[in-house]
């Protein structure tokens, strides 16, 4: 629910601390509650316009509002996180011990305690409330997410007391500089044409055949959205999407759009740079000494990745062929 609202990568950076100050109580190992954690953040993510950044690219191309993705991803979403609930609880099955002597540690915690800046919390939660504010009035307001971020951020740093060197001392400058590297190499293959021909590749195999279509686009968007990152794929795919729609018939609310977003978003779980809030994670766990690599994230990604894909499809079919 947090990630529809925050979008995902906010939502690991205010719960993966958390989760490692349990697990450390615990002496539990964080990697299968970071993983489910993320897992559950990608999809939740799909459910809004916000959540996630390829539907706001999706959203902004095929003219969609906040509203379409709530009525038509929300419901979907919900089922996905039960679903994950469920393979969570059989792939990390052995990680859930209960230690008796332990728990009651857990309970003797005072979240209060944690708050050394009321004023501070006060002030964080306010400017919050305006970017989100902000992102959900964009097709009114026509600034982009990270503008209103960053306006967000500025006006936080001005009516604090936080000095500025502290704050950047936070960020995430490792995670920046691999996104930095993964958007040039990306860059480089849209720029060389090869990111474009696959993308022409799979309009042409697709023609005007709406099921197969929409399937071919689900699934070839989890594959892909693995592999570059979800981000400059669907910045890649979303005109060639916007193309077969027209040819399909030209509705805004087309299934193409949505099977786009569903495989992207879902497909972002896959590998550990197939969506932003993963390398976050990564990188965060990286610092507390409980690295995940990347063919720990990659086992159990391709797993969720898989079954949730597949009842998405199940749903498309559904809603636009076997129902309409």
């Amino acid at each position: 629910m947090a990630s529809a609202l925050l979008d995902n990568v906010t939502t690991v950076l205010l719960v993966a601390p958390v989760t490692l100050l349990v697990c450390n109580r615990l002496k539990l190992p964080a990697m299968p509650f970071l993983l489910a954690e993320v897992f559950a953040s990608n999809v939740g993510g799909t459910a809004t316009l916000v959540g996630d950044p390829p539907n706001i690219i999706i959203a902004s191309r095929a003219g969609l509002t906040f509203n379409d993705f709530l009525v038509r991803l929300a419901p979907l979403c919900a089922v996905l996180i039960a679903v994950l609930v469920a393979l969570c609880r059989v792939m990390f099955a052995k990680y859930f011990v209960y230690d008796e002597k332990r728990a009651p540690e857990i309970m003797e915690l005072r979240e209060r305690e944690a708050i050394t800046n009321p004023r501070l919390l006060a002030q964080g939660l306010g400017v919050l409330a305006l970017v989100v504010a902000g992102f959900v009035l964009h097709p009114v307001l026509h600034y982009e997410p990270s503008v209103v971020a960053l306006l967000g951020a500025g006006l936080l740093i001005a009516i604090s007391k936080v000095e500025t060197g502290e704050v950047l001392g936070e960020v995430e400058w490792p995670t920046l500089a691999f996104f930095a590297g993964l958007f040039i190499m990306v860059g480089a293959l849209i720029e060389v044409g090869v990111i474009g021909d696959l993308g022409s590749a799979l309009a042409d195999t697709i023609g005007g055949n709406e099921l197969g279509g929409s399937m071919l686009m689900l699934g070839g968007s989890a594959v892909l959205s693995g592999i570059v990152d979800n981000i400059p794929y669907v910045a890649t795919m979303a005109p060639i999407t916007s193309q077969l729609a027209t040819e399909m018939g030209g509705n805004p609310d087309h299934v193409m759009w949505w099977a786009l977003a569903l495989g992207a978003d879902l497909g972002g779980n896959a590998t550990a740079i197939g969506a932003s809030a993963n390398v976050v994670v990564l990188g965060i766990a990286e610092r507390n000494r409980q690295p995940i690599t990347f063919w720990q994230f990659t086992k159990y990604g391709l797993i969720v990745t898989t079954v949730t894909i597949a009842v998405s499809a199940l749903y498309l079919w559904l809603r636009y062929f076997a129902l309409a």
